[in-house]
């Protein structure tokens, strides 16, 4: 699992199949940053993992701060399913 900070917004939503870097993975958890205050284009935090993760996420058997963050633009990431089932 990890963080990801998407610049821009690719079109998805919770629960949605993205391919990043290679690996195809399930955004569990999306939060829209910058609608009001921000920057001219919003940031989306994801927590990302595999579809195995699940469970590890649902049960919160993670430390939040301690997850590795990344960020890339919205161009970076190849949306597979826009939302999912989550």
């Amino acid at each position: 699992m990890k963080k990801l900070i998407i610049h821009g917004d690719p079109g998805i939503r919770k629960g949605a199949t993205i391919e990043y870097d290679g690996e195809e993975y399930v955004c569990f958890a999306i939060a829209r940053q910058g609608d009001w205050h921000g920057p001219d284009e919003p940031q989306l935090w994801c927590t990302i993992g595999k579809p195995e993760e699940r469970e590890r996420f649902m049960r919160r058997e993670f430390v939040a701060m301690h997850l590795d963050t990344e960020d890339v633009d919205a161009g970076a990431v190849g949306v597979v399913e826009p939302r999912g089932d989550a």
